[in-house]
């Protein structure tokens, strides 16, 4: 039989076949390598036995049981059969239920222990354990006290996928090489790759599996650093477009306000990169809260390198937003007599190529700046002269796309921005290939949005101040953190929960978007016009639904998170969130950042009927806190980097292109963050392009991680 290796397909291990195989590639799993790294999402802690008597809570718990009678059978009705016998332990009994699993009766025989995984119900004749997981229990031979639970997809069971798993970390991993440099894995005391993965897998304990995660994270931490440091040593050399400041009168002259004092420095920062003093192209990227005027500093630099002979493109997410985009940079710039475009995947193939060829134009025909969605990427585009690139809400795009954009011109200068305000340590991790610049100043004026939090009982009030608002001009946005009413997660421990076995603090039922959004239609709100939104919702129809509402056609707006990068609808005055315990508190504030864009007052209401002290104490800081980056550093705190790593990461926090953080989003311990970043730097030192033959793994690991070819790493 051939070697199998990671690269083997998984199509070469024993008992997957064609149809196996194809269902592994619905979720992304095509080789070995794919399959050993589809990390479980949770595990089942069977470890934590309970008494009968302790396990009415609701939650599915695990009981150590001995079986009292045989099983029986009956069929309850055609196509339906029940199997039932009695178990007990020291505080009672209980009946145990199989439906249509009719074999179990050769599995149970009376006086056998098993290890019973379930939630206990109570009957009329006591309590019921019904359909659970079970293990026998074997003298000398130790049960596993974590039992993995993996994401899933149709014509995949989690049994399938832990069999599958096992047997390939079986075939490769006597031949896995460890890419990390040894001296670093032995300074931080981690464990080797291949006692990690299995760890993960198949953990022999809470030890085992918190360092095998932490390994693990390390590495996925330690990789990305590195990769960003290599992206920034590819850089072009090339002479960049030297653009020196001009004279930014005319464009400030037009601003019905002042720049802050931080506006000031970055655009200082941005102009200084433009104007010849480095050798390299100017990679920056510009963080600021909701409302900061990241725009302006953008205007800035636009207006500077269109003055300087050259073009500048700005791509933005969806077309609503390359509309607003449009709209407010052609009538600050156009007056200066700059020709701005917009080139949309709507727009007529007959004006796009018009657009295109002002693109290309040399003579006074020429576009100075092309806003954009994805428009911007075509092969058919192409500049006559592109000294600048920006991209907005840099979180929806990935490293592949910043540098398809970038293509247009390699020697063009890059600004990418992002709304997440990120604490610095945290952004130099995420944004290793960039030049970090923060706006921590609000313009003044910027209105305060009152913050309440409460619970269910306060349900009916909150109706009716929700048709105030409306009454009173205002519209209003709901956020659900579901799109179904069935998108509720299993009773089992989530992994960013490992460190907090104890504590498993309550989570009420999620509300969901669109059951919601019917139920205020139909019930609540008959006669007001109700629209929902969603991320599974085509991107026309995402789109016309925000049109509608920031022209004022829709009065309540229910939504999953997808509004949380939105557009500028200044009569929004009221944000609603429900399950607000949900939410970590960069996301939540992201949200609040949707309304008080306007004159009216506004208000945002987050609603929990959540007990846990750390849920309380995460929206008591969203009540009384308002600065971004406080929340910020208090989200790193309390919930560790996963709202930064999706930010970074948008999409399963997979960068487009290929590289993905499995793991990392749940890092709780910012030391071990920090860690990454200073070894990746130091080896970075050492070894710019990891070329050394002790570090030929390691970089083959770095690129396969990013799957981006050297010559397109941004």
């Amino acid at each position: 039989m051939e070697r199998l290796t990671e690269s083997s397909p998984v199509r070469a291990l024993p008992g997957v076949g064609e149809s196996r195989a194809a269902a592994f590639a619905r979720m992304g799993i095509y080789t070995l390598r794919d399959l050993i790294r589809h990390f479980p999402r949770a595990y089942e802690n069977r470890g934590a036995i309970r008494r009968l008597s302790e396990g009415l809570d609701g939650e599915a718990s695990a009981f150590l049981l001995t079986v009292a009678t045989e099983p029986r059978g009956a069929m309850i009705r055609r196509g339906m059969t029940i199997t039932k016998f009695r178990a007990f332990d020291e505080s009672g009994t209980v009946e145990v239920v199989f439906f249509n699993q009719n074999y179990v009766k050769d599995i149970f025989h009376t006086g056998a222990q098993f290890r019973f995984f379930g939630k206990l119900t109570p009957t009329r004749s006591g309590f019921q354990l019904a359909s659970p997981a079970y293990e026998a229990v074997v003298p000398g031979i130790p049960l596993p006290p974590f039992v993995a639970k993996y994401p899933l997809t149709e014509g995949i069971s989690s049994k399938l996928v832990e069999k599958t798993v096992l047997a390939a970390l079986r075939a490769v991993l006597p031949s896995l090489v460890d890419y990390l440099p040894e001296d670093i894995r032995c300074k931080h005391g981690f464990p080797t790759l291949s006692y990690a993965l299995m760890s993960i897998h198949a953990p022999r304990d809470h030890a085992a599996l918190t360092a095998a995660l932490r390994r693990v994270v390390f590495d996925e931490l330690y990789c990305f650093s590195l990769g960003m440091a290599l992206s920034r040593a590819r850089r072009t050399t090339a002479d960049s477009p030297i653009c020196p400041k001009a004279d930014l009168t005319p464009l400030l002259s037009r601003l019905p306000y002042s720049l802050t004092a931080a506006q000031n420095r970055v655009c200082e920062e941005i102009l200084a990169d433009m104007a010849g003093g480095k050798q390299q192209p100017m990679n920056r990227i510009l963080i600021g809260d909701v409302g900061c005027g990241k725009t302006i500093c953008a205007a800035v630099a636009i207006y500077n390198v269109v003055r300087a002979g050259h073009q500048a493109a700005l791509m933005v997410p969806t077309e609503i937003l390359a509309h607003q985009h449009y709209n407010e940079l052609s009538a600050l710039l156009s007056p200066l007599g700059i020709r701005v475009a917009l080139l949309l995947g709507s727009t007529p193939e007959r004006e796009k190529k018009q657009i295109r060829a002002a693109a290309e134009a040399t003579d006074d025909s020429r576009v100075d700046l092309l806003i954009g969605t994805h428009a911007l990427l075509s092969d058919k585009l192409q500049f006559s002269a592109l000294g600048l690139t920006v991209t907005d809400e840099q979180h929806r795009f990935g490293v592949r796309q910043r540098a398809a954009l970038k293509q247009k011109q390699r020697t063009s200068h890059l600004l990418v921005m992002s709304a997440t305000p990120i604490p610095r340590t945290m952004a130099l991790t995420l944004y290793g290939d960039l030049d970090v610049s923060r706006i921590d100043e609000m313009p003044p004026g910027r209105q305060r949005v009152a913050t309440y939090v409460v619970n269910e009982g306060y349900r009916e009030r909150l109706h009716g101040f929700m048709r105030r608002q409306v009454a009173e001009g205002g519209q209003v946005y709901v956020v659900c953190p579901a799109v179904e009413e069935t998108e509720e997660e299993e009773n089992d421990l989530p992994l960013d929960r490992l460190d907090l076995l104890a504590a498993r603090e309550e989570r009420p039922p999620l509300k969901a978007a669109t059951a919601y959004a019917a139920q205020l239609q139909n019930e609540v709100f008959p006669d007001l016009r109700v629209e929902f939104l969603h991320g599974r919702m085509k991107a026309a129809e995402k789109d016309d639904v925000m049109r509608r509402f920031a022209a004022g056609e829709v009065d309540i707006l229910v939504s999953t998170t997808v509004i949380e990068v939105g557009v500028n609808v200044p009569r929004a005055s009221l944000m609603v969130v429900e399950n607000a315990e949900r939410f970590g508190l960069s996301q939540l504030h992201q949200l609040r950042g949707r309304v008080g864009r306007g004159v009216k007052k506004s208000y945002c209401v987050l609603v929990s009927d959540a007990t846990g002290e750390s849920a309380r104490a995460r929206l008591e800081v969203m009540r009384t806190t308002y600065d971004g980056y406080r929340i910020a550093e208090k989200d790193l705190e309390q919930r560790g980097p996963g709202d930064f790593f999706a930010a970074a990461c948008a999409g399963g926090f997979r960068q487009s292109g290929g590289m993905s953080l499995h793991l990392s989003y749940l890092c709780s311990d910012t030391d071990l963050m920090h860690s990454a970043a200073e070894e990746a730097k130091s080896t970075a030192a050492i070894d710019p392009t990891l070329s050394l033959p002790a570090h030929t793994a390691l970089r083959a690991e770095v690129e396969r991680l990013f799957a981006i070819e050297e010559a397109t790493i941004s």
